[in-house]
């Protein structure tokens, strides 16, 4: 009964945020997808990811968009921006569901850590 008390009040907290597990997705691509699949498979406009990616860094000052990039990520199929703050180094990396906008994580990044995922992601585009 404790369990199933915990569960309930994780989940809705996570609904309360607007966040949830990053298992829990509304589209998964097959894997290996292209970017024109991914594309077919998004049911949310970016314009739309941006305004809810935007919202979920509640940190004050101005917010910039310095990516944008529609991906299958963990099987599942996401709007992934890098937001960064005005006179700051720190990226804010957040993850909106392509098929509900519904944010699916927010990570923030030091220079040295976006230096890393980029060196990473270079590698792994250049297997494909």
């Amino acid at each position: 009964m404790k369990i199933s008390m915990l569960c309930l009040a994780a989940s809705a907290s996570a609904f309360a945020l607007g966040t949830r597990a990053a298992t829990a997705c509304s589209v998964s691509p097959p894997a290996h997808a292209n970017a024109r699949q991914l594309a077919t498979l998004a049911k949310v406009p970016k314009a739309r990811a941006e305004h809810v990616a935007l919202k979920a860094v509640t940190n004050a000052g101005r917010k910039t968009i310095q990516s944008a990039e529609l991906e299958a990520e963990g099987g599942c199929l996401i709007w992934s921006f890098d937001i960064g703050l005005a006179g700051s180094a720190v990226t804010h990396e957040v993850a909106v569901d392509a098929g509900d906008a519904a944010v699916l994580s927010v990570k923030t990044e030091s220079p040295a850590q976006e230096a890393d995922e980029a060196r990473a992601d270079a590698k792994d585009h250049g297997r494909h």
